[in-house]
């Protein structure tokens, strides 16, 4: 997996209406299940492909005891922090939970 070097921002909260809101929910997440992604440390990637007039990141990160979801976000500026608008997320399936793990960890798994 690529290195890409750490940022810390100072996150003010999110930005859900129902757009974002209903996008989230036909994937099967609730808001604060979306949100739960961002409480832990979730794996943070640019999503370069679908950044056209705003920049889109992609997060991974657990919620609950053995579920983990992928959320597709851009930061939105607030003052002094920035709010976080979820776009679209989603549960992610078996195998890949599989090679997250395998990536974040380093531990050896089947092959893919």
């Amino acid at each position: 997996m690529a290195e890409h070097p750490s940022t810390t921002v100072a996150v003010g909260g999110f930005e859900w209406d129902a757009g974002n809101s209903n996008e989230c929910l036909a994937h099967g997440l609730t808001a604060d299940e979306v949100e739960e992604v961002f409480r832990g440390a979730p794996a943070v990637f640019p999503d370069p492909a679908h950044s056209g007039t705003e920049t889109r990141l992609r997060a991974i990160g657990p919620v609950g005891a053995g579920r983990f979801a992928f959320v597709v976000f851009t930061l939105r500026p607030g003052g002094d922090s920035v709010r976080i608008r979820p776009i679209s997320a989603r549960w992610m399936h078996r195998r890949e939970i599989e090679h997250y793990v395998r990536q974040t960890q380093g531990s050896p798994g089947p092959s893919d």
